[in-house]
């Protein structure tokens, strides 16, 4: 995906022969959008959904589908880009190739490919992975040697579970942000990339403080989104998930002006608010909306919620 194109989300999918003016529109769209050509897997058929992310100068693209093969042929290089692109192996055995040479990727391996040379990647069913295209300066002025990892085998246990993570979560809402939050995404996965590939140490320091610690933040904090309604929620529970301990999680979350205690309750407070503001949960009970959003005393919650808006939440839903 061309990096000067509109932010947003978008979806190619097709299911049919590689042939007719249906495939062929669709196969337009792919090489407008992508500069790819598109083929089957297996078979002699094309089963394809391909959700292409784009954040700011970054695209993150999640292919699903029983049978699809995109390559980046000699006359797809004339339109002169020479974006790297990260292919992270989900499941299966992701096979790609560039410049006639291939490698297998197990779950959790990546590799770093360039779009200015030739290339494939399929998927199947049970074969699936993920990409991230970036420009190459941006990935560059983190790792002035990334070109020099390109088409190997990268393995990081711990990171590579944060960029698969973090790649999943950007893909879904950062196209959502504003151009700031877009910005400082883009730039946090760049930095998670960077490190994969294992940058000098001053580099490494820049992309440790800014990237790393910024998605494990957003991971947590999403994290936390998820399970608002749990009562038990607990901060071990948070950082063992983002392979930190309780301290270092509690720190994040401080840099960030706040502490895990009071993100949760605010989380849980706006939550509240936005159901007792809701005209299809007017039936519901007060008891059962703090329950829901994780309260257990509804003593605590009334208290808490008038300090928070000033108002009882029976007031409120009055108003």
């Amino acid at each position: 995906m061309d990096a000067a194109k509109t932010s947003g989300i978008f979806i190619h999918q097709y299911a049919g022969l590689p042939h007719g003016p249906a495939f062929e529109h669709w196969r337009e769209r792919i090489f407008g959008a992508c500069g790819l050509d598109i083929g089957p897997s297996r078979g002699d058929s094309i089963d394809c959904r391909l959700q292409v992310s784009v954040v700011d100068n970054i695209a993150l693209a999640i292919p699903e589908g029983a049978s699809a093969q995109y390559s980046r042929t000699q006359s797809h290089l004339a339109d002169g880009s020479d974006d790297l692109v990260l292919i992270a192996a989900h499941a299966g055995l992701v096979r790609v190739g560039q410049n006639g040479h291939a490698v297998e990727l197990a779950p959790a391996q990546m590799v770093l490919v360039d779009m200015g040379i030739t290339g494939t990647v399929g998927h199947t069913e049970e074969d699936r992975f993920t990409t991230i295209r970036m420009p190459r300066r941006a990935l560059l002025e983190i790792n002035p040697r990334a070109e020099d990892k390109l088409s190997q085998v990268l393995s990081d246990g711990a990171l590579a579970e944060t960029i698969l993570r973090y790649h999943s979560l950007a893909a879904h809402h950062a196209p959502h942000l504003d151009a700031v939050g877009q910005r400082l995404t883009a730039q946090h996965m760049v930095d998670l990339v960077g490190l994969l590939l294992g940058t000098d140490a001053e580099h490494a320091s820049l992309a440790r403080g800014r990237g790393h610690a910024a998605a494990r933040l957003d991971l947590m904090r999403a994290d936390v989104m998820a399970a608002l309604g749990r009562n038990d929620l607990c901060l071990s529970e948070i950082a063992t998930r983002s392979g930190l301990s309780p301290r270092q999680a509690q720190r994040l979350f401080e840099q960030a002006g706040t502490t895990f205690t009071e993100f949760v309750l605010e989380q849980r407070l706006l939550q509240a608010r936005k159901l007792l503001s809701d005209p299809r949960a007017r039936t519901r009970k007060i008891s059962d909306i703090a329950h829901s959003s994780g309260f257990s005393d509804l003593s605590y919650f009334n208290r808490a919620f008038r300090k928070r808006f000033a108002a009882t939440p029976s007031e409120l839903r009055e108003a």
